[in-house]
C-alpha cells in the first residue's frame, strides 16, 4: 500500500535518511520491535537537534514531533516546522491547546515522538523528565508508549556547539512500557513525575550494543 506524505515532510525525511546512512552510519538495535502501524507515543532521550530527524527517518510513515514552543520564535522555524509535523508546547506550563492537539492526533490514529526531558542534554547524559509527559499519557490510556534511546548525537552536535562533527549514531528500540491504571490516574505533580521516572528508566535500560 502506498503511503502518502506531505511534500515538505517527504523531502526532509528523505534527506534525513541519506544523512543517517552517509554521514552518521546510524545503527539500529532491535529495529524489529519498532511499532510502525497504528497510534503510538514514542519517548526518547534528547541529545541534539539531530535527534528528531534521526529518529523520524526510521519510519516509512509521517510521525509528529512534540517540541518546545521557543523554537517557533525564529521566523524561518515558525514557517517551516509545522510542515514537518512539529507541535509546539511550553514544557514548563503545558497549555491546554497544545495538549488537546496531541490528544486528538493520537486518538485519530497518528503517532508522536516526545522528548520527556524537555530540552537537549547539556552533558549528553539522560536526565529527569518534565511533568508534562505524565499529563499527556494520563489521558491516553491504552495507547502504546515505546522507548527509543539515541546515542552519539551529542558528539555530533551538542547544545553548546554550532559546528557539526561526524560521529556514529546508535538508535535502540525497546518494548512498550506498561503503566498500571493507578499510575496513569495518579493526581498532581508527583504522580506525573513518577510516570516520567519510569519512562527515563526504561530509556536508560536500552542496550547500545546488539
Amino acid at each position: 500500500m502506498e503511503i502518502k506524505m506531505n511534500p515538505i515532510y517527504f523531502i526532509v525525511i528523505t534527506i534525513a535518511k541519506a544523512m543517517a546512512k552517509s554521514l552518521f552510519d546510524v545503527k539500529v538495535i532491535n529495529r524489529e520491535k519498532l511499532i510502525e502501524h497504528g497510534p503510538c507515543v514514542y519517548v526518547a532521550n534528547h541529545q541534539s537537534f539531530l535527534d528528531p530527524p534521526m529518529i523520524g527517518q526510521l519510519f516509512e510513515r509521517e510521525i509528529y514531533f512534540l517540541a518546545r514552543k521557543t523554537l517557533m520564535d525564529h521566523p524561518v522555524m515558525n514557517f517551516g516546522l509545522p510542515y514537518c509535523n512539529v507541535v509546539p508546547i511550553d514544557q514548563e506550563r503545558p497549555d491546554p491547546g497544545s495538549i488537546l492537539k496531541v490528544l486528538r492526533l493520537v486518538r485519530k490514529g497518528e503517532s508522536i515522538i516526545i522528548f520527556p526531558e524537555g530540552s537537549r542534554s547539556e552533558d549528553g547524559q539522560i536526565h529527569e523528565a518534565m511533568p508534562g509527559i505524565g499529563l499527556i499519557l494520563g489521558r491516553l490510556a491504552g495507547v502504546p508508549v515505546q522507548p527509543i534511546r539515541i546515542e552519539g548525537a551529542y558528539d555530533c552536535l551538542p547544545p553548546h556547539r554550532s559546528k557539526m562533527e561526524l560521529h556514529p549514531i546508535t538508535l535502540s528500540v525497546g518494548d512498550p512500557i506498561h503503566f498500571t491504571e493507578a499510575e496513569l490516574k495518579a493526581k498532581g505533580r508527583e504522580g506525573q513525575l513518577a510516570i516520567g521516572r519510569k519512562i527515563m528508566d526504561a530509556i536508560k535500560a536500552l542496550p547500545l550494543q546488539p
